[in-house]
């Protein structure tokens, strides 16, 4: 991973209640910013606000036809921010253990 970006401010956006839900729509392929607007009951000058640093460097790409804003998630590049996360790692080790308590 070569680009210089904020890995905790990924992660962030990433986590956010109402980005990770535009996110888990876009899971099955690019949606009109107008789709992700009216399911996440806000507006698509927000939504494109709210994703703004994930398409500033990649994670989500933002494509126009015939003037509508069409959203993609780029969801290997997303996955690598939580494969080379190591606070993510600590904390799933940590979740393992208590869990091994419980049981």
């Amino acid at each position: 991973m070569d680009e210089t970006f904020d890995h905790e401010k990924i992660t962030d956006c990433m986590f956010d209640p109402i980005t990770s839900s535009i996110l888990a729509d876009l899971e099955d392929g690019e949606k009109e910013c107008l789709y992700l607007a009216q399911q996440a009951s806000i507006s698509e000058s927000e939504i494109l606000e709210r994703l703004s640093y994930l398409i500033e460097h990649g994670f989500v790409s933002k494509n126009f036809d015939d003037g509508k804003c069409l959203l993609a998630a780029n969801f290997d590049k997303l996955d690598s921010i939580i494969e080379h996360d190591k606070n993510f790692d600590a904390a799933i080790n940590v979740l393992e253990k208590m869990d091994s308590y419980l049981n």
